[in-house]
């Protein structure tokens, strides 16, 4: 049974003690391990249920004062699962079809009993294979949710991102107003509400449509996206902590499947402490030694960082933590039992493991032990060029539709000494070129309707153009790089950009 005790609970009505205790000697002979909860009337019946909590019911069809189709009736309005076996001497053929039609299970008669074990059996087993098609279901309508909501994310991220985008330009545009001290600090500002604002849109973005692409994780992007999705979620009875030991560790993975699983071990911590506790999200860089690992998993001692997720619940009996990676094991009443499996999925896809520990009453601890790459001494920096953005007054097209972008993009170029030149469209762009020449370099949006950007490198080429292009794109939806015309040197940015990120790749693109 499905997140059940081991023994079967029967709830058996009947008012002849001899009968129950004859029905059961059936169920011993067969070797079921069972307790059993005997009652002759209603109001035992509905407190066994409540408290009780029946695998399944055996009920006499009369009783005095209560009958087995009264039995049936409320057990459908509690528990349309349950599986009802009527046990009988005067069920007709007739009574047995329309106890069936009314939600019977089977039906068994006093005089032939032989039949009872395997009947209990097999609707023990009908009863788990329903829960795990209902179980499947709800995923499949859970998955088709986030399916919309991708399609709806994916939507509004496009124009958000071009929201973002003046924030990141004019706050670094601003901030390079030294002499000022108060237009300085409102650059910052700016730029860290816009890059604040990019992080809160590519988490949602990227939790919804679910990506499974490699990337760099930062670990503090990873729990400042945790904190978000868990906002709301965390009751007033509850406080949630988190220590972050460096958030600019970094490992390759997936964003979103790590977001998955923190976010589904945290919920579980919360469920975990119906009358409050503490939630505590704890990180650390260990050393792991070859005996760390058990038999069953592959020896990879080295450098990993663990991400602990740490509740002062209830705990768990080891009865439950020995099957607590079993499919469609559950503990949670309408649980689906795969949430924990799939956790230990995505660690294990990064090449990591798991370990648990809980004890009742002490709460509960899930260490996640994720690789990192071994360190080297040319340690990351900022480029070498950070110190040189200035332009020599190379000419620049820019070509993007959207006017405010364009102006800042511009802008931002022309402080730096370069000369900008702007575009809104493919065709502006071509008659810029008839006018002033082959630029020195082009920057442009990948994202335009008018004239799209194939057609506008293509148009490019045929006017002579031989430099680089730098092209911005939407990270979520990357250019198709085959459908390009063929370019020597083209680099590709993700919206939205940043000053120096763009000055950066700008003077890489024209040394």
């Amino acid at each position: 049974m499905n997140g059940q005790a081991q023994k079967i609970r029967i709830l058996q009505v009947e008012d002849s003690p001899l009968d129950a205790e004859l029905l059961l000697t059936e169920l011993d002979h067969d070797g079921l391990d069972y307790e059993v909860h005997l009652v002759d009337d209603e109001k035992a019946y509905v407190d066994a249920l409540d408290t009780f909590r029946p695998d399944i019911v055996l009920s006499d069809l009369s009783v005095p004062g209560f009958g087995g189709e009264r039995a049936l009736e409320i057990l459908r309005l509690r528990g349309p699962d349950t599986p009802f076996i009527f046990v009988s001497a005067t069920l007709g053929e007739e009574a047995a079809i329309e106890a069936l039609r009314n939600g019977a299970t089977d039906y068994i008669l006093k005089q032939n009993p032989a039949r009872l074990a395997s009947a209990v059996r097999r609707a023990l087993r009908e009863a788990e294979e329903q829960r795990a098609r209902a179980r499947a279901e709800q995923e499949l309508i859970r998955a088709q949710r986030f399916e919309s909501l991708a399609l709806l994310a994916g939507g509004l991220s496009h124009d958000l991102r071009n929201l973002l985008q003046p924030l990141l330009l004019a706050g670094d545009t601003l901030e390079d107003y030294a002499d000022d001290p108060r237009l300085a600090r409102l650059g910052a500002l700016v730029r860290d509400c816009g890059r604040r604002g990019l992080e809160m849109v590519s988490s949602m973005l990227s939790f919804a449509r679910g990506a499974r692409r490699a990337e760099q994780v930062r670990l503090g992007a990873l729990l400042d996206a945790l904190k978000l999705l868990m906002q709301g979620s965390v009751p007033r009875n509850v406080r949630m902590e988190v220590d972050v030991f460096d958030p600019d560790v970094s490992f390759e993975g997936n964003h979103t499947e790590l977001q998955q699983c923190l976010l589904n071990l945290c919920l579980n911590a919360i469920q975990a402490m119906p009358d409050g506790g503490t939630l505590r999200i704890e990180t650390a860089q260990v050393n792991l030694a070859d005996d760390f690992f058990a038999d069953s998993e592959a020896v990879q001692a080295g450098r990993y960082l663990r991400l602990s997720v740490i509740d002062s619940g209830a705990g768990m009996p080891s009865a439950v933590l020995q099957r607590l990676f079993e499919p469609f094991f559950t503990t949670k009443e309408g649980g689906t039992g795969l949430g924990l499996l799939s956790c230990k999925r995505i660690v294990a896809s990064h090449g990591g493991l798991m370990r648990v520990r809980s004890r009742e009453g002490e709460g509960t601890q899930f260490h996640l032990y994720l690789p990192l790459a071994l360190e080297h001494d040319d340690a990351d920096g900022l480029p070498a060029m950070e110190s040189t953005l200035q332009g020599e007054a190379e000419r620049v097209l820019v070509v993007v539709e959207e006017a405010m972008q364009l102006s800042l993009l511009v802008d931002t170029l022309d402080a730096y000494g370069y000369q900008a030149g702007a575009s809104q469209s493919g065709t502006a762009a071509l008659q810029w070129i008839e006018a002033h020449g082959v630029p020195d370099l082009v920057v442009m949006d990948a994202d335009m309707n008018l004239f799209t950007g194939v057609r506008t490198l293509a148009a490019l080429l045929d006017h002579g153009y031989a430099g680089a292009v730098l092209l911005l794109a939407r990270p979520e939806s990357p250019p198709n790089l085959d459908e390009l015309p063929q370019l020597e040197r083209l680099y590709v940015l993700d919206k939205p950009i940043q000053s120096r990120a763009l000055l950066r790749k700008v003077r890489e693109a024209l040394g």
